[in-house]
């Protein structure tokens, strides 16, 4: 189960980024750290684009039929939330809300692969953490395009934000650790779990209190240490798990 998740994810979220280039490959030509995207290169058509995407689909929808038809319904309305992310910065501020709302999803079909149903008083604290963890993360990878988000007229919590972004970015951490813990509560999972969310959690502080929000390397380096804070939880929910 964990390997079809592993290449579910991986497919589902190179789908929503071709996705994303497709939608947005006109915008990507004018932001600097973008300009070198396949498709908004010229290194790939449109076409090409979209039937990489095809394939993508394709070899996702064949992971999705190895789970049970609650999953295979649950799973396929994800969709909607993946095709329709990339243009909810031109509507909105808070893209990276909608963008939590999407990547998240596994959160409720990681479950229900298992169970075949859903818990709500366990996925849906889960899946509010993630969407939390999102929204600190993304806000940070955000402010490397804040200036060229500007001049081409594209919507950011980076923007929303401005000066007061630690402000809201420690409130979500503080969210995110929170439902976190109350998930954990709510599963019956060890004492070991809550020992490794402390450990997440000083990670996310760390993240938020040094972040130099003015240095796009630093945003990255901020961005990309995320890596760690999710192995910090999923180690956590493993032994947890495996000494409850």
């Amino acid at each position: 189960m964990m390997a079809l998740f592993g290449c579910g994810a991986l497919l589902l979220r190179g789908a929503g980024c071709t996705i994303n280039d497709l939608l947005d490959r006109d915008i990507d030509t004018k932001v600097e750290r973008t300009k070198l995207r396949p498709v908004a290169s010229g290194l790939l058509t449109p076409f090409q684009g979209l039937c990489f995407l095809g394939f993508q689909l394709f070899l996702g929808l064949g992971i999705l039929l190895q789970l049970n038809n609650y999953s295979r319904i649950l799973g396929a309305s994800s969709l909607l939330l993946v095709f329709s992310y990339p243009l909810m910065k031109r509507f909105t501020f808070w893209p990276q809300a909608y963008l939590g709302l999407a990547f998240n999803w596994g959160a409720l079909l990681g479950w229900s692969a298992v169970k075949g149903s859903l818990d709500p008083a366990i996925v849906v604290p889960l899946y509010a953490s993630g969407v939390f963890w999102t929204l600190v993360y993304d806000t940070i990878y955000a402010h490397q395009d804040k200036e060229d988000d500007l001049k081409v007229g594209v919507k950011s919590t980076a923007l929303r934000f401005g000066d007061s972004t630690k402000e809201w970015i420690t409130g979500f951490g503080t969210a995110c650790i929170s439902s976190l813990a109350l998930c954990g509560f709510n599963a019956d999972i060890g004492w070991s779990f809550y020992a490794f969310l402390a450990a997440a959690s000083g990670h996310l502080a760390w993240q938020i209190w040094t972040v130099d929000l003015s240095c796009r390397a630093d945003c990255n380096r901020k961005f990309v240490s995320n890596k760690w804070f999710g192995a910090i939880v999923f180690s956590g929910i493993l032994f947890g798990r495996l000494w409850s």
